[in-house]
Formats: structure tokens, sequence, C-alpha cells
């Protein structure tokens, strides 16, 4: 773990996610982009002078690249410096901020075949109980 300290004095702890033992198995998905970390994910906490509740992200490089970068540009000088700053790289790179008409339309794809197969298996539960109640009456 290492501790980096900006211009302004306020101090973000990073360290390397995979050096953790806690860690479940499977995939690691960065915080801000959702895509699949393969290699070395970054989390990054905040400082202890910061309001609770103290919040960690674990990103990708290229979401942390954009996060160095926000903290450069920024021109807040206090312990919310990073929550700030993460925020609006959370509102540019988040997938799901502007959503595409593909992703629209495969999302209702997917309700719709979710839906369909519901009806399906309704159906077919319907239909033994229907003709399991006279089997039984007798």
């Amino acid at each position: 773990m290492k501790e980096t300290t900006h211009k302004t004095g306020t101090s973000t702890a990073v360290y390397n996610a995979r050096a953790s033992k806690t860690r479940k198995w499977g995939p690691i998905h960065c915080t801000v982009c959702d895509q699949r970390i393969w290699f070395e994910p970054i989390q990054v906490t905040e400082a202890e002078e910061a309001p609770e509740p103290r919040q960690s992200w674990l990103l990708c490089k290229h979401c942390y690249r954009a996060l160095l970068e926000e903290m450069r540009r920024s021109p807040v000088k206090s312990p919310l410096r990073l929550r700030v700053a993460m925020g609006i790289v959370a509102a540019e790179r988040w997938p799901k901020a502007y959503p595409t008409e593909l992703q629209a339309y495969l999302s209702d794809r997917r309700w719709f075949f979710f839906i369909a197969a519901s009806f399906f298996l309704f159906m077919i539960l319907h239909l033994v109980i229907i003709v399991l109640l006279p089997l039984l009456a007798h």
C-alpha cells in the first residue's frame, strides 16, 4: 500500500487489490466502467480527513488515469476533492449514463424473452395442475 500526496496536502491511499488475501474468486470489475480488470486493479480509498462514510473504489488503469487527470484539473482544495473528481469521472465513463439505441433494444429483447418464457412456464404449470386435479379426485 502506498500513500500518495497531492499538491494541496490531501492524501489518498492506493494499493494493489490482488495483494489482498480476502478477495473472492471470480472476475474483478471496474467500479466506474464495469469492464473486467485482468491485471493490477487499483483500489483508491478516501483520505482519513474525508467525512464519513469513507468510500473506496476499484479502478482499471484507464479510469485511474482519468481520475488523476480530473484531480489535476480540480479547483477543489478539500478532503472531498477525490469524491468530487470520482463523480465527474463516473459521470463521463459509466456505460449506462448515455444508453445507445442498441443497448435499449437489447434490454427490451431480454425483457420480452423473460416475459415470454414466464408465460410459457406458467402455462405448463397450470396445465399440469388441471390434468392432475381430476386424477387425484378419484
